[in-house]
């Protein structure tokens, strides 16, 4: 299987995929855009970074999807998960358009149909700050409003995954009074746009990409997740996120906090080493959220570095910036999306 992750520009067109078709001529090819691309213990920009997995005991099969609105997201899932069904399922890989899905009824519609114990992972593709299109590799050419999910087949593969945040809360909580799926109208009553602005200030000029440095808290009894803003609606004073609003629920405001964010990504490599059931991994797939990088800027390549202290400096290490992560928090929870975390998937045959 070839893991492809590349800047929009790079991805556009035929050739990258011609060209990977040519050198690996069987192999799955999977893979999607995004804010920049992780490699070896680095972080780069407008960069192609292809990684190249061989399996001795263990067999990959594809399910692909294309949505035409965000209302489709759940049935994909559903769909792409009954087609993988089969004898030794043990693991799912999704890579899914960043701009046209919504990304909780996607997890939804996966987990409706995957039989217990088989896990998903994966992330949404992402378009600098561009928000303009995403595109996803489906061992075909890289094209928008398109979904692939990788399943794997057998019992010598054990899978770690991790996923956490490091954000602080700030500003009152307010509750969600009107919403429809993942468009946000009202808070408290009153329109989500106009107050979301008001606390931004300067920065409400710059949105939907400045939104990324201040997402929402979704509070709930046991848990909490985060969200991102895709875009704004002026004229409804509304906003549209990567997942789910649900009415009736607590919103409150996050920020940064720069060293809280590297350590929450050494904590997200500290909990993918449990699906490893003590053995070192061998690959692990990095996805961190586009706005962590926003935040972090020259000081991006230190979530990957504290990574490294963590799983190993020999170990090859891949991955992409992304406008949503999917993965449970840590082995036992149920998968979700987030947004605003690093999310690790590591693998190893044995």
């Amino acid at each position: 299987m070839l893991l492809a992750f590349g800047d929009t520009s790079r991805l556009s067109g035929g050739d990258v995929f011609a060209a990977l078709r040519q050198a690996y001529p069987l192999a799955a090819i999977v893979g999607c855009s995004g804010a920049g691309e992780i490699h070896g213990s680095s972080v780069s920009d407008h960069s192609l970074v292809v990684t190249a997995l061989h399996f001795e005991h263990t067999a990959v099969r594809l399910a692909t999807a294309t949505v035409g609105e965000m209302a489709e997201s759940f049935s994909a899932g559903q769909a792409m998960a009954e087609a993988l069904l089969g004898d030794e399922l043990s693991h799912v890989l999704v890579f899914s358009d960043g701009l046209c899905v919504n990304g909780s009824e996607l997890v939804r519609g996966f987990r409706s149909q995957l039989p217990p114990g088989v896990e998903l992972t994966g992330g949404l593709a992402g378009d600098g700050e561009r928000f303009q299109r995403t595109l996803v590799f489906a061992d075909a050419p890289a094209s928008e409003k398109t979904l692939v999910a990788v399943g794997f087949y057998g019992s010598r593969l054990a899978v770690g995954y991790g996923s956490v945040g490091g954000w602080d809360t700030f500003g009152p909580e307010r509750l969600i009074t009107r919403s429809v799926g993942n468009v946000l109208f009202d808070l408290d009553g009153k329109p989500a746009l106009e107050l979301y602005k008001r606390y931004l200030g300067e920065h409400a000029a710059g949105l939907p990409a400045t939104g990324l440095l201040f997402p929402l808290l979704l509070r709930s009894e046991d848990d909490g997740v985060v969200r991102t803003i895709l875009g704004v609606n002026e004229a409804e004073q509304s906003m549209t996120f990567a997942g789910d609003m649900p009415e009736g629920r607590h919103a409150r405001l996050m920020k940064a906090n720069f060293d809280r964010l590297v350590d929450g990504a050494v904590a997200a490599a500290e909990v993918s080493l449990q699906g490893q059931g003590g053995r070192a991994a061998q690959f692990a797939l990095l996805i961190s959220c586009v706005g962590r990088k926003l935040v972090l800027k020259q000081r991006i390549d230190e979530e990957v570095l504290g990574i490294r202290q963590i799983l190993g400096n020999q170990l090859p290490f891949a991955g992409f910036y992304s406008y949503g992560e999917i993965s449970p928090h840590h082995s036992g929870t149920p998968c979700q999306l987030h947004n605003q975390t690093m999310s690790i998937t590591t693998l190893g045959e044995y």
